[in-house]
């Protein structure tokens, strides 16, 4: 069914109570949260169109955004209605029996129905990946593997490459006790801007190992913060600023402070070494940025999604983990200074590549074809 743009917000109705507890809340709470994040009424009429969902089970938000927008349309696991935006009191009347009985709809219900365990899934826009959203039983034996898949659909299909292969399962574990100990999201982020700031000094004292160390553990925390929000359903304008705006903030800090730390180590740049390499590296990451805003401006979507090169090069392009990458790699050979140079040079040759790709992209338009992303 299309969306229906005109139609009112539906009111969201839970039917039935669970006491498991899953992200350290129950469903009901979860519920809760999900409506809120999607400003859907708590209470109101339902007669004007409701979205049922069965506290037996318990699903991934993206479902909610899916379905708020398509009245007649239930969501199922094995057949048994697990999330319904019912128009009207007959579909609502068959989508509560069959959830009282824990059974399939009726034949007759007169809903469209989409499987959870289907296989075309849908594309998430914002993570930048196509995903099998869940919908599963919520059973004290379910939990575990619940959160697993909770936490996997909040992470980014197309990351970076130690975000992608590194991270997740410290990443997992650190998010898991964080929301059992009651820690918000933006508690995480506090501290890892601490653990930020602590770092970008001791790369400037010539510290590197320790810098390194205090760098991989803010560099966990960066990625939990924003899992945290999204599996507890607890993100906010002020956290998600916040936290993008260290990420954008901080990595030429770090570069600088790399640099300059050089001398204290005992493997100097000379001043036009010096210049050369932040100026690389200032102008690089900046005109990066550019490129990819504008790339999205144009043709509505991260560049990194367009074709699986460009999903494949985001894992390895001149970003803050990559960079660590290179730095550690030099450092163990005692040459940290080989390691900045080569980060401004890997930084001129991104740059170079997001620029093609732009021209290319802007290309294949002006041609008559359809941008669109691979994972689509």
């Amino acid at each position: 069914m299309k969306d229906d743009v005109t139609a009112p917000q539906p009111v969201v109705v839970p039917w039935g109570d669970n006491p498991t507890r899953i992200w350290g809340m129950t469903a009901s709470e979860r519920l809760r949260r999900i409506a809120l994040a999607q400003q859907l009424p708590l209470q109101g009429d339902p007669a004007h169109g409701a979205i049922v969902a069965n506290l037996d089970f318990v699903f991934d938000p993206i479902w909610m955004a899916h379905l708020k927008r398509r009245p007649g349309t239930v969501v199922t696991r094995e057949g048994v209605p697990v999330l319904a935006h019912v128009a009207n009191a007959a579909q609502r009347g068959a989508v509560l029996a069959a959830m009282s009985a824990d059974a399939p709809l009726a034949p007759d219900a007169g809903l469209d129905v989409i499987a959870a365990e289907a296989e075309e899934g849908l594309f998430n826009e914002a993570l930048r990946k196509r995903e099998r959203p869940f919908a599963e039983r919520l059973v004290p034996e379910n939990v575990r593997a619940i959160e697993r898949a909770s936490y996997a659909g909040a992470y980014k299909g197309v990351t970076d490459i130690l975000t992608k292969y590194l991270w997740p399962e410290w990443a997992f574990a650190l998010t898991r006790l964080a929301a059992r100990l009651g820690i918000s999201p933006n508690q995480v982020t506090a501290i890892g801007s601490v653990l930020c700031i602590i770092a970008t000094i001791a790369f400037w004292h010539g510290w590197f190992w320790s810098g390194l160390a205090v760098g991989l553990i803010f560099m966990v925390l960066d990625t939990v913060d924003g899992k945290l929000a999204r599996c507890t359903i607890t993100s906010s304008a002020l956290g998600n600023a916040w936290d993008h705006g260290v990420d954008l903030v901080h990595p030429p800090f770090w570069w600088w402070a790399w640099a300059a730390g050089c001398a204290v180590y005992g493997r100097p740049l000379d001043d036009r070494t010096f210049w050369i390499v932040i100026g690389t590296i200032l102008f690089g990451y900046v005109a990066q940025r550019l490129i990819e805003g504008a790339f999205i401006a144009r043709f509505g979507m991260h560049i990194h999604v367009w074709e699986r090169f460009d999903s494949q090069f985001r894992l390895v392009t001149a970003r803050r983990n990559p960079n660590m990458v290179i730095l550690f790699a030099f450092l163990v050979i005692g040459r940290p200074d080989w390691g900045i140079i080569a980060v401004a040079a890997w930084t001129a040759l991104s740059l170079v590549v997001h620029l093609v790709r732009l021209i290319q992209a802007m290309v294949v338009r002006a041609r008559g074809r359809e941008i669109v992303s691979w994972l689509a």
